[in-house]
């Protein structure tokens, strides 16, 4: 299915009166040059005059690439929970097709998130596809107390058929490994003292394999060596090749 498949139900947020620029002309301009590397709305703007050729091999841009605070001011007026469904319903199509993932689940609490208005900093809960190196859904939790629900509502959102779901040990519950099983994935969870019994059986195991057959163990260690190698970054992304994908 073709990118704006997806996004065809989308509701355009804008008056019918001097709708000059197309919506899903707004959208594609908008995803082709983030993917591309564009950090902001000027970026995606110098984006679109630099690929116009190529954006009209697949959309109109009849009346040309809008500026950047028309840009903004479309994309701000969207309902966040109609564009989430819309773009997970894409991605989601293109993770089937890709094979299998790792999906690692973790909360963060924002630092300085704090304001006049808000006596807690801001906790969000958020999927990492390690094999696309891409947020596939992020929610907020009201604390981190609260976190094991937003777990559960982005379990439902997002395709885990064939993956293998990560998650640290505030996630170690039954029901959140339960809901995984279900939707045809595989899970790791980390276990710490939070899970009192479940955390004495599983060491009193490992002491009881080690003592009798250390063999097992050994046999069942694997070691893998992840080398990130940094680069100095430009100040604004070179914007020079545009993404790859069926509109």
């Amino acid at each position: 299915m073709a990118f704006m498949d997806h996004f065809g139900d989308l509701a355009d947020p804008r008056s019918h009166i001097n709708q000059r620029h197309d919506l899903h002309d707004i959208l594609f301009l908008t995803v082709s040059a983030i993917m591309s590397g564009a950090e902001g709305w000027k970026d995606i703007k110098e984006f679109g005059d630099a690929k116009l050729d190529w954006l009209k091999q697949f959309r109109g841009f009849e009346a040309g690439i809008p500026v950047d605070d028309t840009i903004a001011r479309v994309i701000s007026a969207l309902v966040p929970e109609q564009f989430l469904d819309c773009f997970m319903s894409w991605v989601n199509e293109l993770r089937a097709a890709d094979g299998k993932d790792v999906l690692a689940i973790d909360g963060k609490t924002l630092r300085r998130s704090r304001d006049g208005h808000r006596t807690s900093a801001l906790h969000r809960v958020s999927v990492w596809s390690c094999k696309n190196r891409l947020v596939l859904g992020q929610s907020r939790s009201v604390g981190k107390k609260n976190e094991i629900e937003t777990v559960m509502a982005l379990l439902e959102l997002i395709e885990l058929k064939g993956a293998t779901v990560t998650l640290d040990a505030m996630s170690c519950q039954r029901k959140i490994a339960k809901k995984i099983v279900d939707k045809g994935a595989n899970y790791v969870l980390s276990l710490k003292g939070n899970q009192g019994n479940l955390h004495q059986q599983v060491k009193a195991y490992f002491a009881h394999t080690h003592r009798e057959a250390p063999e097992l163990i050994k046999a069942g260690q694997t070691e893998t060596t992840d080398a990130v190698v940094q680069r100095a970054r430009p100040k604004k992304p070179p914007l020079q090749h545009p993404a790859r994908f069926s509109p």
